[in-house]
């Protein structure tokens, strides 16, 4: 491909993953919550553009360019309806606020179509909807992913993507979910299921739970993003604010997580260089907003505090693991179940030793649900390698192998296993 075409093509890609959120969102709010037209209305304008840009040049303002073409079609889509329906004052009434609804001043359009975004962020995360349908409609309308791409993402066949999504668009129709941001005595509830989805997202691109690949940057910025988004629209939440911090403090490990071959790199042998100390900074911020906020106990603070740790820590070994296992006792109460209790024991294997870590570990390795959980039995081979037990450190690391479903972290299960040969 030639390399001027190349180059428009790499541009109209950042463009459309940048604007589509924003258009989808303004349209919908335009056409009364009806997300499924909004999004096929812009991909209209999108095609048009993809037509039109690559002879006629770029505009100035591509975006503005959208917004104009994309508002101009929803005006039409309700002068249809209301020839369709006979209702002249009722639909009369929402075109003139849908005309009156596109300011000319930029910052004003900004904070309008921030507004739409979060309310599209709160119905894409509706709890009427399975965890699955949620994250693919998430990534679809406010990561402005492909069908193809999500599909590739989660190790999904493109047609089960394709039919998760138009499933979760017609459960939001015949729900009649409003397309709103929830009250304040609703929306605690509803918030849970949108920093859920958000971190789900995230921790998919951070560790890859199946798949070649260690980690997907891709879904690391699509989380970031939407974080980012929500402390802006929700700036006195402390749950935000932790969430974001937590991404924030993590994803900056992101270059110092695989070496030149992309074969992974465990946190205690990273090259802390490497990590994005501004992030670092960035987190630590957002860690300290929801303190403020008197989010102590939030379950996203607590990681976060978690995290902060970790960053605090130029080398390895300054790492203050008493503090950590301290963070886990309190998530423990606010937040258990055994994948927590099984992160606290690493904690208390640095912070204690390896006898009393032996001692919390015997309960999880009884948990039904930890059995095929590939960290049990890392956490299994961490202690029985401190306490000297070279042979049964080594299956314990060979079992997590064969019940870890990416190649990456099967590769690193080996390694560990082979160095007790």
């Amino acid at each position: 491909m030639h390399e001027d075409a190349l180059s428009m093509q790499e541009r109209l890609q950042a463009l459309w993953r940048m604007e589509s959120p924003g258009l989808i969102a303004r349209l919908a709010r335009m056409l009364g919550g009806d997300i499924g037209r909004a999004e096929e209305l812009v991909q209209d304008c999108w095609l048009a553009a993809l037509e039109r840009w690559p002879l006629e040049g770029m505009p100035d303002n591509p975006g503005a360019w959208l917004m104009t073409a994309a508002r101009n079609r929803a005006i039409d889509v309700l002068r249809q309806r209301q020839r369709i329906a006979g209702q002249h004052a009722q639909w009369g009434d929402m075109l003139h606020a849908a005309a009156a609804s596109a300011p000319d001043d930029d910052d004003a359009l900004g904070d309008d179509i921030g507004d739409d975004l979060l309310r599209l962020v709160f119905v894409a995360c509706h709890p009427v909807l399975s965890a699955d349908a949620r994250v693919a409609l998430t990534l679809r309308l406010l990561g402005g992913l492909t069908t193809q791409e999500i599909a590739r993402a989660f190790l999904q066949p493109e047609p089960t993507i394709a039919q998760r999504i138009v499933r979760a668009k017609r459960t939001l129709e015949r729900r009649q979910v409003a397309f709103e941001v929830p009250r304040s005595a609703e929306l605690p509830a509803r918030l849970h299921s949108v920093l859920e989805v958000v971190y789900l997202v995230f921790n998919e691109g951070y560790a890859a739970s199946h798949g070649e690949d260690w980690m997907r940057p891709a879904l690391c910025e699509e989380a970031l993003r939407l974080g980012r988004v929500l402390v802006a629209r929700l700036p006195a939440h402390a749950a935000v604010h932790g969430l974001l911090a937590l991404m924030e403090l993590q994803a900056s490990r992101g270059a110092a997580r695989t070496d030149a071959d992309g074969r992974a790199v465990l946190l205690e042998q990273q090259d802390r260089a490497r990590w994005d100390w501004l992030q670092i900074e960035r987190g630590l911020a957002a860690l300290q907003r929801a303190r403020e906020l008197r989010g102590e106990d939030d379950r996203y603070v607590l990681q976060a505090g978690i995290a902060a740790c970790h960053a605090r820590a130029r080398v390895a070994a300054h790492t203050d693991w008493a503090a950590i296992a301290a963070l886990y006792d309190r998530l423990l109460q606010v937040q258990p179940g055994p994948v927590v209790a099984l992160n606290r024991v690493v904690a208390v294997l640095r912070a204690e030793g390896p006898l009393v870590a032996w001692g919390q570990l015997q309960p999880l390795l009884l948990e039904p649900r930890l059995q095929a959980h590939a960290p049990l039995w890392v956490v299994r081979g961490e202690v029985l390698a401190r306490l000297g037990r070279d042979e049964d450190a080594r299956a314990a690391f060979l079992h997590a192998a064969g019940l870890s479903g990416n190649a990456r972290e099967r590769e690193a299960l080996v390694a560990r296993a082979d160095a007790f040969r």
